[in-house]
């Protein structure tokens, strides 16, 4: 899956410095939705740098994406999605784009890979 990416080295560093102990899935793409890094997290899961993002899982999946928006307006934006089970946390998946960097952004959600009622550290 993984082609010539050309990343910026530092971007790469800072990625795995910040992202590689986040417990859930966080992923570095660029405007065109290609994976340009994944933190330990999503590769467990099947991401990898080079895949094309919107077309990892379902496509309802991938419904109400804020990628091109995040890019468009540079700023952070998020999605809450409600719990499937009572009891059981939601999720929220965030876009952020990345200062000096417009081309890019972090995709990641917080309660869809880990369940933080049951797991407490």
């Amino acid at each position: 899956m993984k082609e010539d990416i050309r990343v910026d080295k530092r971007l790469l560093e800072s990625f795995h410095l910040m992202w590689d102990h986040f417990p859930e899935c966080v992923q570095l793409t660029d405007k065109s939705f290609l994976v340009l890094a994944v933190n330990p997290a999503a590769g467990a899961i099947g991401r990898e740098a080079g895949m094309t993002c919107a077309k990892h899982g379902p496509s309802e999946g991938h419904k109400g994406c804020k990628a091109q928006k995040t890019i468009k307006e540079h700023r952070a934006t998020w999605t809450a999605i409600p719990p499937a089970q009572e009891g059981k946390l939601g999720t929220v998946v965030f876009w952020l784009p990345i200062d000096g960097y417009p081309d890019y952004y972090l995709h990641f959600g917080v309660g869809s890979g880990k369940d933080y009622i049951e797991t407490e550290e």
